[in-house]
């Protein structure tokens, strides 16, 4: 992330783009100092990001001295990045538990490095993309028993990162509402029914703030 200064902020981010060789609409920005004659913003573009998540990675790992393959790809405004090792079950480890604490540690070091909330998910060999269609699928066979019973049901404990795609996965089901419940590792997702003369709103995908670091 570079600080670059100028009159306005819109010359700011011109020239970060022209540097940066990207379009304006590419970059994000902090402001951190304004004046009645100047701007100066902290500013980085999607490729800043990926390139510290190689640097980052590629450290970290040598570091500890396995060899892997990293691959980044945007999409919908997230960066998704897939590792791949001669071991994989060693960075998923138990019930994911590896790889959900190298998401925590990887996002932790790119807000701090960018000072913004950025989407990232680390994959292993598309363990996680798996994993959330497996979801997907017992939130829609859970959700139909809910519909015909009209009795709640609670889902397993699961990560922030999976417990959002249950409650997207829902969002718009007839007499469906999605609710987080319980505390730290025991956080899980409970489907509850909602008759149609009850006219509640479906729940957002979004986890409450708190959850954000999960």
């Amino acid at each position: 992330m570079t600080n670059y200064t100028g009159t306005t902020l819109e010359e700011v981010l011109q020239k970060a783009a022209e540097e940066k060789n990207c379009n304006v609409e590419d970059l994000s920005y902090t402001v951190t100092e304004q004046k009645e004659d100047s701007v100066s913003a902290d500013v980085f573009s999607k490729d800043d990001v990926k390139e510290f998540l190689f640097d980052y990675l590629g450290n970290y790992f040598m570091g500890i001295d396995l060899d892997i393959e990293v691959a980044i790809e945007e999409r919908d405004g997230s960066f998704i990045v897939n590792l791949n090792a001669d071991n994989n079950a060693v960075l998923i480890g138990r019930m994911g538990k590896t790889l959900a604490a190298l998401n925590t540690v990887v996002r932790g070091a790119v807000n701090s490095e960018f000072r913004k909330r950025i989407d990232v998910l680390i994959d292993v060999n598309h363990y996680k993309e798996d994993r959330y269609h497996r979801i997907a699928s017992i939130a829609k066979r859970t959700a139909k028993q809910v519909q015909r019973s009209h009795i709640d049901a609670a889902m397993d404990p699961m990560p922030n990162d999976e417990r959002k795609v249950v409650h997207k996965t829902l969002g718009e089901w007839h007499n469906i509402k999605t609710e987080s419940e319980g505390e730290g590792a025991a956080r899980h997702v409970v489907i509850k029914y909602v008759p149609d003369e009850e006219t509640a709103e479906p729940e957002s995908s979004e986890e409450p703030a708190e959850e954000a670091a999960e």
